[in-house]
């Protein structure tokens, strides 16, 4: 059987306002992940080892690092002469294209170019996930089933309450969709990979643009529209996989890759690959002490570090302690800071002796150094082994 052609569509300009100070100056997927690694790697380093090659990046707010990162797909072997990365920012056209305002209004804006290119199938994706999924078995699922729209679906541990909640059948087919419910029925979500038949993706925007006039977010039109009118199914992942999307999942997902209870990033069969620049190797002080963490090239650390992970060019000065923290690249934290479960912005210099963060919440510190957020811990959430250790 002819393999169909896939087109992926890689959602990346959402503001990611929930993650507070660390999107201030930086778009979602451009954060560092295992202080090596920007979760624009996952999406990318799946898609790739799928042999899905056509990509096209969709991009609104705070585009700057992300584009430079891109180097034009070099890293994930897609700067091809056919097909290939293609970088699709905001734009002004005859039909006043421009930005969007939801997820569902960006595909749309890009319907013409779509239809153009004449893919068989759409693979709709986030950028702000940590998974291993083979995209090849999507494609089988959807094939086989005969499906429109094939969800990638998976149990999770938490309150779902901030995603979509999915019913299903004995046979797979999805019976119920619920967008951000107050009251989840039930724990299977919908992990933000949606492939379409392309006809019925285009044809489903069209309608709902003559219908509402402005579209928004696909868990609140375009969905439940296809659900409606259209077969569709699900394809279980079993997995692991979290949304990076909150301060607390943000530092929950990296200590748990200390744990060993978290993604996967090291696997010689499906390696993420990467656009970061190489660096020395990190360099440890005769007087430091390093336990169970991870320590980015570049990295200088004299004073004490434990379960933590430190991304590239951080420095940790002598007398310093850093707990089950998450610090981003650049940051140096002064002789006598204590740090305790604190997530710190790329570039924060932490000085001034004093403790910051503790067991109760996860806190966040700004390109400055201050003290930005503080988020209570969600004690329904899969929550690290050591999180009250502190």
């Amino acid at each position: 059987m002819e393999r169909p052609t896939v087109l992926a569509l890689v959602l990346a300009g959402g503001k990611g306002s929930r993650l507070g100070a660390l999107t201030e100056h930086t778009v979602k997927p451009a954060l560092s992940v295992g202080g090596t690694y920007r979760l624009i790697d996952i999406s990318l380093s799946n898609l790739v080892h799928s042999h899905i090659t056509d990509v096209w990046l969709v991009q609104q707010y705070l585009p700057h690092d992300l584009n430079f990162y891109m180097a034009g797909g070099r890293p994930w072997d897609l700067d091809r002469s056919h097909g290939g990365l293609h970088v699709l920012p905001p734009y002004e056209g005859a039909d006043g294209e421009g930005f969007a305002t939801g997820n569902s209004d960006s595909i749309f804006r890009q319907a013409a170019v779509i239809r153009e290119a004449a893919p068989d199938l759409v693979l709709v994706l986030s950028a702000d996930h940590l998974y291993t999924v083979d995209f090849r078995d999507v494609v089988d699922t959807h094939l086989t089933k005969r499906a429109d729209l094939t969800m990638v679906t998976t149990e999770i541990a938490e309150d779902p309450s901030r995603y979509s909640v999915v019913q299903t059948s004995e046979s797979g087919e999805v019976t119920g969709f619920e967008y951000k419910p107050e009251d989840p029925s039930g724990h299977l979500v919908a992990g933000e990979m949606f492939l379409f038949t392309t006809d019925v993706l285009l044809d489903s925007l069209e309608t709902l643009h003559e219908q509402l006039g402005e579209l928004g977010d696909y868990g609140e039109d375009l969905i439940p529209h296809v659900l409606e009118h259209h077969r569709v199914v699900e394809h279980r992942h079993t997995g692991y996989w979290m949304d990076l999307g909150t301060v607390q999942s943000f530092w929950t997902a990296q200590q748990q890759l200390l744990d060993g209870d978290g993604a996967v990033l090291d696997d010689p069969a499906w390696p993420v690959w990467s656009g970061q620049l190489p660096l020395l190797p990190a360099f440890v002080d005769d007087d430091a002490a390093v336990t169970r963490s991870l320590v980015a090239p570049g990295s200088h650390v004299a004073g004490k570090v434990e379960h933590s992970v430190l991304g590239q060019n951080v420095t940790v000065e002598h007398g310093a302690v850093v707990r089950n923290c998450v610090l981003l690249d650049g940051v140096h934290v002064g002789s006598g800071v204590e740090l305790v479960n604190v997530v710190a912005d790329t570039g924060a210099h932490v000085s001034g002796g004093s403790r910051r963060g503790s067991s109760q919440h996860v806190t966040v510190i700004d390109r400055s150094g201050a003290v930005a957020d503080r988020e209570p811990f969600d004690t329904s959430a899969a929550l690290p082994r050591n999180w009250e250790q502190y």
